[in-house]
């Protein structure tokens, strides 16, 4: 009976020791360390789905304004490169080919018209610019959430108590923060002329 008592005296001692070094507070550090990585990696993504289908709708509203532009542009100067003399009045020919540029600069101008409420590369271009500024943005939260959470988890596992059952119990080994690369100070550029 004295050995169960005196194991009744030091099971509790002992479960007091095992939690002051680290048994839950370890591996719960090491998994918030991991929910960070996994965030940053969440963030990388979204850029990666986010930024081409971005730039390929705003991609295809410019080309769109482009050619409606391009097409008025075309039929103005084709309309003023025709021009008719007063000897020129009765010959049909002339006045035919007068009219009809005259007509394509009409239509396309109807065209620009129709299509002036749905000419939006502007307000396009200002959505991706802030799209682009929120991405990053959220990118470097989720960075410097990761790294917060590596330093606690790296200070956990070098301090006392906590070290020793990281050690002991778990072979913790320090996790390596995200550090920028080298030419990360340059801004990244988008290209709209690339295909």
């Amino acid at each position: 009976m004295t050995i169960l008592r005196r194991f009744g005296l030091l099971a509790p001692l002992a479960a007091v020791s095992l939690a002051g070094c680290g048994i839950n507070s370890v591996p719960t550090a090491e998994e918030n360390v991991n929910a960070k990585w996994a965030n940053v990696q969440s963030e990388y993504q979204r850029r990666a789905d986010l930024v081409p289908n971005l730039v390929a709708t705003v991609k295809g509203y410019a080309k769109q304004e482009k050619d409606v532009l391009t097409q008025v542009t075309e039929a103005r100067a084709g309309a003023t490169r025709i021009q008719l003399a007063p000897g020129d009045l009765s010959d049909p020919a002339k006045v035919g080919a007068f009219n009809d540029a005259q007509n394509r600069l009409t239509m396309s101008l109807q065209r620009l018209q129709e299509a002036y409420p749905d000419l939006k590369s502007n307000a396009n271009f200002l959505a991706l610019q802030s799209q682009l500024e929120g991405t990053e943005n959220s990118i470097l939260v989720a960075r410097n959430d990761y790294n917060e959470a590596v330093q606690a988890y790296n200070t956990r596992i070098r301090t006392f108590p906590d070290a020793v059952g990281a050690k002991i119990f778990y072979g913790a080994k320090p996790k390596v923060p995200f550090q920028a690369s080298s030419g990360a100070q340059a801004a990244p550029t988008v290209d709209f002329n690339a295909q």
